[in-house]
């Protein structure tokens, strides 16, 4: 697949793995109106219940920025995370390519030098086939050595192989509630 074939793969397979959790934006837009605009490729909010206010606002933020490649990562068209968890969602490929720069801090310089307002507890997602078993390590590694070429004919399914760590968010829960509407209202 090329570049905007797997982009468009990835964001569909993590559309469909949100369905039984409706309540995400695409292309959310933080400071708009302003110099600097910010752009989260998707946003999720996880409320605790929906039956008493403080349930909801002890909900949960997950941004996910999609890369499809290496140079998709270090593009400059966002690595912008602000929530309690968040991610980066590629390919097995693209995340083995940038394990190595992760280890010699090569990401988390880039991070701090173009998006300083990101938070720092990033986790990576990655497709699998569906028949892969992810409570087998055997089966896991076999397909991180070896990666299943992407193909549409083929059942997927997301392996968190990085878990986001839960932190805090700087950005308060209606600021990036409205901006999650807002986004909605203009797809």
């Amino acid at each position: 697949m090329n570049r905007k074939a797997t982009t468009m793969f990835l964001t569909d397979l993590l559309e469909e793995s949100l369905q039984d959790r409706k309540y995400y934006a695409k292309e959310v837009t933080l400071d708009y109106g302003t110099a600097h605009p910010k752009r989260v490729d998707l946003m999720q909010f996880i409320p605790a219940g929906v039956t008493c206010v403080s349930d909801i606002e002890k909900g949960t933020f997950i941004c996910y920025e999609i890369k499809s490649c290496i140079a998709d990562v270090y593009s400059g068209n966002g690595l912008r995370f602000y929530g309690e968890q968040n991610y980066i969602v590629t390919t097995m490929e693209t995340y083995k390519m940038l394990m190595e720069d992760l280890r010699e801090d090569k990401f988390w310089n880039y991070l701090e030098e173009n998006y300083p307002e990101s938070n720092k507890n990033i986790g990576f997602m990655v497709p699998v086939p569906y028949y892969i078993d992810l409570k087998n390590p055997k089966e896991l590694y076999k397909e991180f050595e070896i990666p299943t070429a992407l193909d549409l004919n083929r059942r997927w399914k997301f392996y968190k192989i990085v878990p986001s760590r839960q932190l805090s968010r700087k950005r308060s829960m209606n600021e990036l509630l409205f901006c999650m509407l807002r986004s909605k209202h203009r797809n």
